[in-house]
């Protein structure tokens, strides 16, 4: 049974590969081939993820069954505390409620924390989902990683105060677009 616990720092190799593996296995039909290379490429040159989880704090979901590294199948990150800045799933395991889940929980943090509203920076891949959960678009913005030029979303989402509670994942899945 899949289950959510803290992300950790020492879960940085194991994140970056679901990171990698999300966006070759769900970007297609989002992005072009080299804008998925330039992601994969800035996500393995570019992306300190043992610092972020160190200064951040999120949520993993894991298989336990999967053992090792690969029981991680998908994770959401706030750092700062107010900014939702990672959120990944491998394509496996999308569209089984897991983002979901992770966003309630990281939502539920932030606003036990005191945290008013959170931000983040989406992809087309990861707007319709946030949309679905209540976030709202801000402003368009082109962003540039490895030379190739990216639309994304600056999105903001409103909290109020939550009872203290880890959701529970979903696994009859759900109609619709990326849970990833």
């Amino acid at each position: 049974m899949d289950r959510l616990r803290p992300l950790r720092p020492d879960d940085a190799a194991a994140a970056l590969a679901v990171l990698i593996d999300a966006v070759q296995s769900q970007a297609v039909g989002f992005y072009d081939g080299a804008q998925i290379q330039a992601w994969c490429e800035h996500a393995r040159t570019h992306a300190d993820l043992s610092a972020a989880l160190a200064r951040g704090s999120g949520w993993a979901s894991v298989d336990p069954a999967a053992g090792g590294p690969e029981s991680l199948e998908a994770f959401a990150l706030r750092d700062p505390a107010d900014r939702l800045s990672l959120l990944y799933c491998r394509g496996r395991s999308c569209q089984q409620g897991r983002a979901s889940a992770l966003l309630a929980a990281v939502e539920q943090d932030a606003a036990a924390e005191g945290v008013r509203c959170l931000r983040t920076e989406a992809s087309q891949l990861s707007r319709p989902l946030l949309e679905r959960r209540g976030w709202t678009v801000e402003a368009a913005e082109v962003v540039v990683l490895a030379g190739v030029e990216f639309e994304r979303w600056r999105m903001l989402k409103p909290l109020k105060s939550l009872p203290l509670a880890i959701p529970t994942l979903n696994n009859g899945g759900g109609p619709g677009g990326d849970d990833g």
